[in-house]
């Protein structure tokens, strides 16, 4: 049995705490959609963290739609790790 390939999903999320009762979905897509996003986020210096899952469920979801309140535990641990990311990131560029 061939095991079929796995397409990679990406989601981009945006929260505006001033706007925003939650982050909202700013791109997704699959494929080299995907990939675009990734690279996209990478380049501006966003952290990028991988959950398969996860990115399968707000892949789905339409573009600009808020996040439903029972992801908010999942994203909350998204956003905990991109904010840990950017201040790594932070102390050592101030390093050098």
């Amino acid at each position: 049995m061939e095991k079929t390939p796995k397409v990679k999903k990406a989601a981009a999320l945006l929260y505006d705490k001033e706007k925003d009762a939650a982050p909202r979905i700013i791109a997704s897509g699959r494929g080299q959609v995907a990939e675009r996003i990734i690279e996209t986020g990478r380049d501006a210096g966003v952290a990028v963290m991988e959950d398969a899952e996860l990115g399968e469920v707000l892949e789905a979801l339409p573009l600009g739609a808020q996040i439903p309140p029972e992801l908010y535990q999942a994203v909350a641990e998204v956003l905990a790790f991109v904010y840990q990311a950017g201040q790594k990131y932070r102390h050592s560029k101030n390093s050098t």
